[in-house]
């Protein structure tokens, strides 16, 4: 590139709208480029704030954020503000705990405080020179021609902005995408799911962690679950995912009591009874909401990222991880075209629409998996035998949860490969069992039994079966 070339790009303004997560991160990505990058944030700036306003769900931070966390400087830093979590440690109604490993020894995800993230983000971004931070600017308009936007400051007055490229990253709620959803074809779906999700905080035992520190505890029940993740101060924060319809049968804290001595009774000490009965009304249950659009541009002066073109429900742990992913698949798609802004937008819709759709979808599926299949025993015999072929086969058969939280396999081909492998195996297993019988039938043959011990072994084998199909 040219020296005149370079000064045109340093005078290109790029607009980053929402200074979450993936805003701020776009911001670091976007400078780092050497754009006059500007972020506009329609709340105060959660560094100065007393109190932090947003959801707070614990983020499992796995490969691909660290990839675009890496590509700006920020890998090691944030990794070390965060707990490894190497297994789901599974918490059953009789009060037995067993462990289903992530992957091979040696891979984990990362518990990581989600405002703690958002700050050092933020900060990082404000390290360019080319970067200005503007809080409490809430958008009100923008325009996809000239690029233009007008933003209502806390003081009344209106504020104008002019960028080149605007990036949306204002969350599932997006002040952006209302301009997208102003033009023809225009896709746009968004679903509620019947769970509400509410957040109880498990305190320190004497300055120590009240259970095993490196592991996403679970307590499965089926139709809901709970959760908990580790925080650096020793704390578990503990989320109730469950239908709304069960949260409003609790209406006293003797119900509270009597709920969780039911269905989680080993929490209720580490929770302990008083916070349970305080936390559990503090606030109601929180909605869910997964989205799907496409396009993810319009022409070539707006795109949006994370939230605002794929929010998903968190039971895979991927929402925060496909957001930072959409930086650094943008910034690879940019390095492809010269920051052709023409050919790049329309790129990378092509490219991330795909994988938007399927992690919302792979989100849905984890919910069941992670309340209800985690309770079954054939599922957890298909999680060795995954496991199995994996080992034997290393680049041949990789487990869909591998694919998705150790490498940077597109979701959209993770998912196929995922079906295929799963065929796969079925077929391999059905001509092993097939491959049993005949044998099995031939040696019967040939060495008839007594029938009456037959008809005893018989029965004791069917119970064994119903036993392996059963949660």
């Amino acid at each position: 590139m040219d020296e005149s070339s370079r000064e045109a790009k340093r005078r290109k303004v790029v607009a980053v709208v929402g200074g979450g997560l993936v805003g701020a991160l776009n911001a670091c990505f976007f400078a780092k480029r050497g754009f006059d990058v500007e972020l506009f944030e329609a709340r105060e700036d959660i560094r100065t704030a007393k109190t932090v306003k947003g959801r707070s769900i614990n983020l499992a931070l796995s490969h691909r954020a660290r990839q675009a966390l890496k590509h700006v400087g920020m890998e090691e830093k944030i990794v070390s503000q965060g707990i490894p979590m190497h297994a789901r440690m599974i918490h059953s109604l009789s009060g037995k705990h067993s462990a289903i490993p992530y992957g091979k020894k040696g891979q984990y995800i990362l518990s990581v405080d989600r405002a703690n993230l958002n700050k050092q983000l933020l900060t990082a971004a404000e390290t360019y020179p080319s970067t200005t931070l503007k809080f409490d600017r809430k958008l009100l308009d923008w325009s996809p021609e000239t690029g233009e936007m007008t933003f209502a400051r806390l003081d009344g007055l209106e504020e104008h902005s002019k960028a080149d490229l605007i990036v949306g990253c204002d969350g599932a709620f997006s002040a952006i995408r209302k301009q997208f959803l102003r033009r023809s074809r225009f896709n746009y779906s968004q679903t509620y799911i019947p769970h509400g999700y509410m957040e109880l905080s498990m305190p320190a035992v004497k300055g120590e962690f009240a259970m095993e520190p490196n592991y996403l505890h679970i307590w499965p029940r089926n139709t809901f679950m709970m959760i908990a993740l580790p925080n650096m101060d020793k704390t578990f924060t503990c989320t109730l995912f469950m239908p709304f319809e069960e949260f409003d049968k609790i209406t006293t804290e003797d119900e509270v009591i009597e709920f969780f001595q039911k269905y989680f009774s080993d929490s209720i000490p580490l929770i302990g009874v008083d916070a349970l009965k305080r936390d559990f009304f503090r606030l109601p249950g929180q909605a869910m909401v997964s989205v799907k659009c496409s396009p993810y541009h319009i022409g070539d002066k707006c795109v949006i990222m994370g939230d605002a073109a794929h929010a998903v429900v968190p039971f895979y742990g991927q929402g925060m991880n496909a957001g930072f992913e959409d930086c650094i698949v943008f910034d690879e798609i940019m390095e492809k075209f010269n920051e052709d802004f023409s050919a790049v937008l329309p790129e990378y819709t092509k490219v991330r629409v795909p994988d938007g759709h399927a992690i919302a979808d792979l989100a849905m599926y984890n919910y069941v998996e992670m309340r209800a299949h985690v309770n079954s025993r054939w599922f957890l015999f298909r999680k060795h035998v995954d496991n199995l072929f994996h080992f034997l086969m290393p680049k041949k058969m990789i487990p869909l949860y591998t694919m998705v939280t150790f490498t940077r396999t597109r979701y959209h081909q993770a998912v196929e490969r995922w079906h295929w492998q799963n065929k796969v195996i079925d077929y391999i297993l059905l001509g092993s069992a097939t491959g049993v019988v005949l044998g099995v039938s031939y040696l019967l043959l040939k060495n008839p039994p007594d029938v009456s011990r037959l008809r005893l072994s018989t029965d004791k084998v069917w119970n064994k079966l119903l036993a392996i199909r059963s949660p």
